[in-house]
């Protein structure tokens, strides 16, 4: 555990429709589901509110790339999101490959009982879970942070 920053982080699952939240203990022990935020204008506003009750050290946002890799119109809304994240929050944000975050979900659900309708509504913040979980397994494994820092918009101009 050399390398390993302590500190809460929150996960971000970007999604059309929703966002999921995860957030992890300081020791990075285990990533939690919070909420589930509807995708509207106030997405953003409502994840600011959450840094402001978790206090993170950064946010750990996922970056949606098709299984070869590439991006994708997902991938261009995600850090627009994050980007986003990251000026209103002033916290860092980390872009972390979420390729498998989503289907892991879909599977832990489906194995623990649960239909695909049932789990609609929780479904984001599993993903959240798992890509949090990942980044922070990844550092304490590799004793790098996961991801990368995406420029705060300021840096920018």
């Amino acid at each position: 555990m050399s390398g390993f920053r302590r500190g809460i982080r929150l996960g971000i699952d970007v999604g059309k429709a929703r966002v999921g939240v995860a957030r992890c203990d300081p020791d990075g022990m285990l990533a939690v589901p919070v909420e589930t935020v509807p995708r509207s204008d106030t997405s953003v506003t409502r994840i600011a509110e959450l840094c402001a009750e978790w206090e993170p050290m950064e946010l750990v946002v996922g970056l949606p790339v098709n299984m070869r890799g590439e991006e994708t119109l997902s991938t261009t809304d995600a850090r627009e999101f994050a980007a986003a994240l990251g000026a209103r929050t002033g916290l860092p944000v980390r872009m972390v490959d979420e390729r498998l975050s989503t289907v892991s979900a879909h599977t832990a659900l489906r194995s623990s009982g649960r239909s695909q309708k049932k789990s609609r509504s929780i479904v984001d913040q599993v993903a959240a879970v798992v890509l949090l979980q990942h980044a922070i397994d990844t550092e304490k494994s590799t004793g790098t942070p996961a991801g990368a820092i995406i420029d705060s918009p300021e840096e920018q101009s």
